[in-house]
């Protein structure tokens, strides 16, 4: 599914990461845990394709079999969209917007017809205990609530992996316990891959594999996978 060789991230004199290599399986939930300023959110913007590595002559970074440092800007665009879902810290809903249209925005970005995305939407939100509040907009939706429906979001357009940062950050602790158990339960309805950053712990340890960031590199390196199984 994910396949990284050698990812290295320079802001100036600064490396943040020193040479990563990552592999992850189909339908795996992992979780990346380190202090901070070890380069977990970097890795996880550059894995996500929302930033590039420092170093594309000598590294690699596969997605789906796709080298996609090799993409235009055209092209990776459309492969982030129909592949890629984000979930971040704050929900990052759109104010002026509903539940409904915020969950279809990448669908429409995506040109899906309009009928079909509300449906997908709408399917979505059931799932998550939101059929009475696909007409709220955000500011009439607890905290719970508009990270589910970012969640949803993260989902319309049916991408095999799913990127979230801290996802829980923002969240009380019965909704954040909530929030966990529903991307295990996703995993299993949907056969996502999820790559979570996390500084809680509970949901570190509930991953299938937990992977420790230390000053720019992944130091548990018994747990990546055997490159023959991706």
């Amino acid at each position: 599914m994910i396949k990284a060789n050698n990812i290295k991230k320079f802001y100036g004199d600064l490396e943040v990461l020193k040479g990563v290599d990552l592999h992850i399986k189909k339908g795996e939930v992992i979780s990346i845990v380190g202090a901070s300023g070890a380069g977990k959110t970097t890795l996880l913007q550059i894995l996500g394709t929302l930033d590039v590595q420092s170093n594309p002559s000598d590294s690699k970074l596969l997605i789906h079999d796709t080298e996609v440092t090799q993409l235009s800007d055209k092209n990776l665009a459309r492969f982030r969209n129909e592949h890629i879902g984000f979930i971040f810290q704050f929900h990052q809903l759109l104010p002026e917007f509903t539940a409904l249209e915020n969950v279809c925005i990448p669908a429409f970005i995506k040109k899906t017809p309009k009928a079909q995305a509300e449906k997908k939407a709408k399917q979505l939100l059931d799932f998550l205990g939101l059929s009475a509040r696909y007409n709220h907009k955000p500011n009439e939706l607890s905290g719970g609530e508009q990270q589910r429906v970012a969640v949803a979001r993260a989902l319309v357009n049916d991408p095999s992996i799913i990127f979230a940062d801290e996802p829980s950050g923002n969240l009380d602790s019965e909704s954040a316990d909530n929030l966990h158990k529903l991307f295990f339960e996703l995993r299993d309805e949907f056969g996502q891959t999820f790559v979570i950053v996390t500084h809680n712990e509970q949901l570190a340890d509930m991953a299938d594999r937990k992977l420790t960031m230390v000053d720019g590199l992944i130091v548990n390196k018994e747990v990546v996978a055997d490159v023959t199984e991706l």
